[in-house]
């Protein structure tokens, strides 16, 4: 039997811990178990339970503190994803060999982790080879993403992501919640957008020809082929909510393995009883 991971990445801020205990809960209703594994070393607190915590293993504090390394914030992050990357015996222990598996992994905002690092690519394969489908969870604040020229540098950072990681992604604006009736309305526009007309739009704006060339074709390039397309997330919005679910597990497959249970077969007895019989008699009594 498979196991399914969702892989939550996206750049600092932009709401992974709130996203994963959102749909912790959002699939504790549905009656679905489904586990937390937080892989950020440098994470503080969250209101969720996690079966594995990078922290175990290496914490970003104490490869600052180390004299010998003398690395700040970003360097250090770096550097625990890189010595997490040679010890992913600690995760697959961690995991255990469950089937039927639903994890989320809560990873780091370090953008360059999904651009030019490999060490992302190695956890995909690594869960690849322990029979994990796994599908990226791409997630940009929509808050962020209210202007055109924002937009595409967001488009950009999750078309990175997909073409790093290689595997389905789904991208996701979140805080949606956070936005008001206008700024909401305003946003519409940015789920399925028309490139060439937000290019229109804003090429006034643009004083250098080559800019002006450069943006055109990279706007050509995400609409023509449909690349990159966002959807909505708003905690408290269920139907939203379930809209986004049903587009993961339908990259990953999910579902698709269980078995079917076949009706139990009536036996004899129970086939020649005469129900309309039965439900009269307890009428009238």
């Amino acid at each position: 039997m498979p196991r399914f991971a969702q892989l939550v990445i996206g750049p600092a801020g932009s709401g992974k811990s709130t996203y994963c205990s959102t749909m912790l809960q959002h699939l504790g209703s549905m009656n679905r178990s489904a586990q937390v594994v937080n892989l950020d070393p440098a994470a503080e607190h969250f209101d969720y339970p996690v079966m594995a915590d990078i922290r175990e293993l290496i914490q970003v504090d104490d490869v600052m503190e180390d004299p010998s390394l003398r690395f700040g914030p970003n360097g250090g992050l770096v550097f625990c994803m890189e010595y997490f990357a040679n010890n992913f015996d600690w995760l697959g222990e961690s995991l255990g060999h469950v089937e039927d598996d639903y994890i989320l992994f809560d990873c780091p905002g370090q953008i360059e982790l999904y651009t030019h690092l490999p060490v992302m690519k190695q956890l995909v394969e690594q869960l690849q080879q322990w029979e994990f489908r796994v599908c990226g969870v791409f997630l940009v604040d929509s808050q962020f993403m209210v202007e055109t020229f924002k937009f595409i540098s967001g488009v950009m950072a999750a078309l990175s992501a997909m073409v790093v990681l290689e595997i389905p992604q789904i991208n996701i604006m979140t805080k949606m919640d956070l936005l008001s009736p206008k700024a909401k309305k305003e946003i519409e526009k940015y789920l399925d957008p028309d490139m060439y007309s937000m290019m229109e739009d804003t090429s006034d704006n643009i004083r250098s020809k080559k800019f002006k060339k450069l943006t055109k074709a990279i706007c050509g390039l995400i609409d023509d082929y449909s690349m990159v397309r966002f959807m909505p997330f708003d905690r408290t919005d269920e139907e939203g909510m379930n809209m986004v679910l049903q587009s993961i597990d339908f990259s990953i497959q999910y579902g698709e393995d269980l078995e079917f249970k076949e009706p139990k077969e009536v036996d004899e007895e129970s086939a020649d009883l005469n129900y309309d019989e039965i439900f009269q008699g307890k009428g009238d009594s």
